[in-house]
């Protein structure tokens, strides 16, 4: 059976108020559709509803005992949020990340969407489709199409109008939950705030005004910190008729958003109406340093923004979230567009679109120094989090023709997190984009982002396992880098070249290759994560030849280089390498050690790639150690983890030399309808349960009976056509020293 797991709901803020007959009957649409869509004007609660009733679905599901929702979510309820999503390309990115896929293939994302989702049963929430309503229309159709468990809950101002769905048109709250939540808020902000028989009166005329939109009553909480509850309703009326104008046949409550929100524009200082136009440039959540460098200027000087950021907080004009990176702050989508259209009638829009882009340059440029460093976990954090603010700078960077040269630097810069961190169709797609656009740009200033860019392209497509695009990209960087004397790019595109020999068996050019880029790497003061990798395919280069002592020469001294500089990422392969000896030493449990530490770092990164290869070794140690049946079950966890990766095991000799070995002592011990069983097992594990298996120390075994003690190296036959080219980069994807000498004894 598969293993159980509960998605990505985020915690509630701020406890969830009312709509108890709303969410009753959610739940009951939910249990007869399979699309549900709950629709609404801006700021009326469609996204908390969705979230409460998603919640409640997800707690029938992991409550103990049989149940509906147990059955029909047993694999979780994920929420997608879409509503930073403006680029149709990223759309199945971004549902993917929400479930958490990894995929390192060239496959489409909505080929690896569809089929993750075909076998399993989940509850997927959208939420903020509207500015891509066609698009995440279509999308979901196939989904819902081609995976029958699959059930969505959709929240937006309109349905997907897609055959089945039903809409769950959300009104404005009743006057006694409009009071219940304006009076949560306003004593969330002021302790002692209380209604009673003095305020009674004036609060509920107050919700009545606002026609029961809880934003608009939660804008107006924040005001009741200062004023009375009379007070707040005299000034809302003296600005009513003014703030309600605008076109005939405008929906009541779509005047009293407009008016709630306007109406705490007038209310702010001149500087707090400056900070809230400028803040709206920001793309999902950001932090006071980025608020800073941003938005302050003549007119609002930086050491007022902290102050005014409180200011804005205490109006619920912003909300602020701890998060694993710090502080962080975000608007309401409602609230930032209407920020950002008094940014445009400023005219000063462009300004700070351009100056939002420079400080994230900035801050992937000081992340892929950081990178190489203990920060590296904290780097690829901030990436993630920041990942849509990064998303509009390389969409600021594209809408300039003479300013795609900033776009190509800032993709190229971010080649850590495309290939550490599992993002690589991601990065393939910014890489590509600027590559394509500016071609006009050949002035020698603009060559060094160029470059960069090549050999960044050549290393993601190399890492999806397109040989084609990855050789292309990669020789014509090295021309032009020749061509210009730059010493560093032609460094990294001899190195990737050297892998590319090296996954396609050539260890001999490989080696040749992967020696000259260090070399070069040497003359041009070139240290960091990608040099210390080379170090270790040129180790494995020269295991495949038969040169153990000098590839592990070289392995530990990149494990002594990675901590002593506390990179992590480049040292879990030097350990899968160092493992590997270990093994075929007969040191079971140090490979054992090694492989543990590996695998908890790659799954940290989000590496696939080296995750897999590490897994699969394990189920070497495991069978070698006398546990053929956890041998078994590892090889079966491996196999679905394949598709994220290409063909499985590269189609290489060298690769599937371990595997072929342990499939067979495992096959040999167990037969084969046992083995089938436990590789089934492992077939149904989710990759968090089995890290959490291949890192746990194992229970003690009865000592095995004596197996073979090791044979010649065997010669690897390389398949007449080489598959898909794998991680480049990545020294796992080669079969250390040829294969084991032999299955050492237990």
């Amino acid at each position: 059976m598969r293993q159980r797991t509960y998605g990505n709901l985020p915690s509630e803020l701020g406890g969830f108020v009312g709509r108890g007959g709303e969410l009753a009957e959610l739940g009951r649409l939910l249990g007869s559709s399979r699309l549900v869509t709950v629709t609404g004007v801006g700021g009326v609660g469609k996204s908390r509803l969705a979230l409460a009733a998603a919640r409640e679905q997800a707690d029938g599901a992991s409550a103990d005992g049989a149940g509906d929702a147990q059955e029909r979510y047993c694999d979780g309820v994920w929420l997608a949020e879409l509503s930073g999503v403006r680029d149709p390309a990223l759309l199945e990115l971004t549902l993917a990340e929400a479930l958490g896929l990894t995929d390192h293939t060239t496959r489409p994302p909505r080929t690896v969407l569809a089929e993750h989702l075909a076998g399993r049963r989940l509850l997927l929430v959208l939420d903020g489709f509207e500015q891509l309503v066609e698009e995440t229309a279509e999308l979901v159709r196939e989904l819902l199409r081609r995976s029958p468990g699959l059930r969505v809950l959709a929240a937006g101002r309109r349905a997907l109008a897609l055959d089945g769905e039903l809409a769950f048109p959300l009104a404005p709250l009743e006057p006694a939950e409009a009071l219940e939540l304006l009076a949560a808020r306003a004593s969330a902000a002021d302790p002692g705030f209380a209604v009673n028989d003095a305020n009674r009166a004036a609060l509920g005329e107050l919700c009545a005004r606002l026609d029961g939109l809880p934003l608009a009553l939660e804008l107006a909480a924040g005001r009741l910190r200062a004023l009375s509850a009379a007070q707040v309703l005299t000034r809302l009326e003296d600005r009513f008729a003014l703030l309600t104008g605008g076109a005939r046949g405008v929906l009541p409550r779509h005047r009293a958003l407009r008016t709630a929100i306007g109406w705490s524009h007038e209310l702010c200082t001149a500087e707090e109406r400056l900070l809230w136009a400028r803040l709206s440039v920001f793309g999902g959540q950001f932090d006071l340093d980025a608020a800073e460098y941003v938005c302050a200027g003549p007119d609002l000087p930086v050491e007022s923004v902290l102050d005014l950021v409180g200011e804005l907080l205490a109006q619920s004009l912003l909300v602020g979230e701890e998060t694993p990176t710090g502080m962080r702050y975000r608007m309401l989508e409602t609230v930032r567009i209407y920020g950002a259209g008094w940014l445009e009638s400023l005219g000063d829009a462009g300004r700070l679109r351009r100056r939002h882009r420079d400080w994230y340059m900035g801050l992937a440029t000081w992340c892929e120094l950081d990178w190489f460093s203990p920060r590296q976990q904290e780097v690829a954090a901030l990436v993630e989090a920041e990942l849509p603010n990064l998303r509009l700078a390389l969409e600021c960077c594209l809408d300039e023709p003479e300013e795609v040269h900033l776009g190509r630097y800032l993709a190229g810069t971010l080649w850590f997190y495309w290939a550490g961190c599992g993002r690589l169709t991601e990065g393939r797609h910014w890489l590509e984009r600027t590559l394509e656009g500016g071609r006009g740009l050949t002035e020698p200033e603009y060559e060094g982002s160029r470059l960069k860019a090549l050999w960044v392209l050549g290393y993601v497509a190399a890492l999806q396992g397109d040989a084609v695009a990855s050789m292309s990209a990669l020789y014509e960087c090295r021309d032009g880098a020749e061509r210009t004397g730059n010493a560093v790019a032609a460094a990294y595109s001899v190195h990737r070249l050297g892998c590319l020999a090296l996954i396609s068996d050539d260890m001999a050019r490989a080696a040749e290759l992967l020696r000259s880029a260090l070399d070069r790497y040497r003359a041009a003061g070139e240290l960091n994560s990608n040099v210390l990798m080379c170090q270790v395919e040129l180790a494995m280069a020269l295991a495949f030849q038969g040169d153990l002592p000098g590839a592990l020469a070289l392995s530990e001294e990149v494990r002594d280089i990675c901590e002593e500089r506390g990179e992590r990422w480049t040292k879990a392969y030097a350990l899968y390498v160092l493992a590997y000896a270990a093994l075929d030493s007969g040191a079971v449990a140090e490979a054992r050690r090694l492989l543990a530490e590996c695998v908890a770092v790659n799954h940290t990164f989000r590496d696939l790639v080296g995750l897999v290869l590490a897994v699969e070794l394990l189920a070497l140690v495991n069978v070698t150690e006398g546990r053929p049946a956890e041998a078994a079950v590892l090889q079966g966890a491996a196999e679905p983890m394949w598709d994220g990766v290409g063909m499985q095991l590269f189609g290489s000799g060298y690769f599937n030399a371990p595997r072929l070995m342990c499939q067979e002592r495992a096959g040999e011990l167990l037969g084969a309808e046992r083995y089938a069983s436990c590789a089934r097992h492992g077939r149904s594990l989710s990759v968090d349960e089995l890290v959490e298996r291949a890192v746990r120390e194992p229970e003690p075994v009865p000592a095995p009976a004596p197996l073979p003690r090791p044979r010649t190296t065997p010669t690897p036959t390389p398949t007449s056509t080489p598959g898909p080219v794998p991680a480049a980069g990545h020294p796992g994807n080669r079969k250390p020293a040829g294969s084991p000498k032999g299955e050492p004894t237990g």
